[in-house]
């Protein structure tokens, strides 16, 4: 069970995690002989990849892909991704298990970490890992073994990620990496429930039912005319209880917060404190103002996703991916 958000890990992405590792060790034995770079293997995990590994390679590549993969377990636990259905891309998980499994106990390092986290955000939020990745893992591997161990050169993956603001707005669905990733973020804030004031940690995340709902409404948002666009966006959204969702209801802001109060057998002042804890603005709620409330949360949320990509968001245009057009999360 601890090891859950590996759930999606097939025996084909087994197997090219050790082509990725296989395919490195042929390079390095080739390139101490000779400095042709230009003839030495690459580095891959493609299908033809795969069904070239000899028997030998795969039975000396194979332990250290399944200590990789635990490894990266603990480092996704460490990012509040707990399980397989909030994995951004579960692609990721193949050129990061082939990290950890060339690093070994170099991970472990302050530094190390640092740069590993950096390298997976700028993945999710540059939404990356989407299409055809196999030529994007055999540059991961040295790029980021590479830069972990010292070196100045920016792996490619941290320098192309861009995040567009306006991004937040048409995340809707659960199926699109970048929504999984705010969520994730959002958990990291440590929030509390709403009702029951606990810390929605890795432990009430199982045992509490915690899932993503509506901050305002649904129903109360179509009462108003509020467009389904804006009130379907991530930035109406945060991980709660499902029994705080039931207290909610279709309640507008300002009334559940008594609602909750009155429920949990506390202030109106305490809900609120816990509130704040989501990167929600409580006066807005409080107000029922929805224009404010959506616009200082973009702020904090890009705030968040900034800092995890140690870039600034880009300006420009949007993307946005089919899975993102509609979905109510209830």
């Amino acid at each position: 069970p601890e090891h859950r958000v590996l759930a999606g890990v097939s025996n084909t992405d087994f197997l090219q995690i050790v082509a990725l590792l296989a395919t490195k060790r042929r390079r390095e034995d080739f390139l101490k002989f000779s400095q042709d770079d230009e003839r030495a293997p690459r580095i891959g995990c493609k299908r033809s990849d795969m069904l070239a590994l000899s028997l030998e390679e795969y039975q000396e590549q194979a332990p250290r892909v399944a200590e990789g993969l635990l490894q990266v377990s603990k480092f996704l636990h460490q990012q509040s991704i707990f399980d397989a259905r909030f994995l951004p891309y579960g692609a990721q998980v193949i050129p990061l298990a082939a990290v950890f499994a060339e690093l070994g106990h170099e991970a472990f390092a302050h530094e190390a970490i640092s740069r590993l986290a950096q390298w997976y955000w700028c993945g999710v939020f540059g939404e990356l890992y989407g299409g055809t990745t196999e030529t994007r893992f055999a540059f991961d591997l040295p790029e980021l073994v590479a830069w972990v161990r010292g070196s100045q050169a920016v792996p490619r993956t941290v320098l192309e990620a861009q995040f567009v603001k306006q991004r937040l707005w048409t995340l809707r669905s659960r199926q699109s990496a970048a929504y999984k990733g705010l969520y994730a973020q959002l958990i990291a804030r440590t929030p509390r429930d709403w009702l029951s004031g606990t810390a929605i940690s890795d432990i009430t995340y199982f045992d509490d039912s915690i899932d993503v709902h509506h901050i305002f409404p649904q129903a109360w948002c179509q009462q108003r005319g509020i467009s389904k666009d804006d009130y379907n966006s991530i930035l109406n959204k945060t991980p709660l209880s499902a029994r705080t969702n039931r207290v909610i209801g279709a309640s507008a802001p300002s009334v559940y917060v008594e609602a909750l109060a009155k429920k949990a057998k506390t202030t109106a002042e305490t809900v609120l404190d816990s509130i704040a804890t989501h990167n929600v603005g409580v006066a807005h709620l409080l107000a029922d103002d929805f224009t404010a409330h959506m616009q200082f949360r973009e702020a904090e949320l890009l705030q968040q996703v900034q800092a995890v990509m140690g870039k600034a968001a880009a300006a420009g245009g949007f993307f946005s991916d089919d899975a993102d057009l509609d979905d109510s999360d209830e």
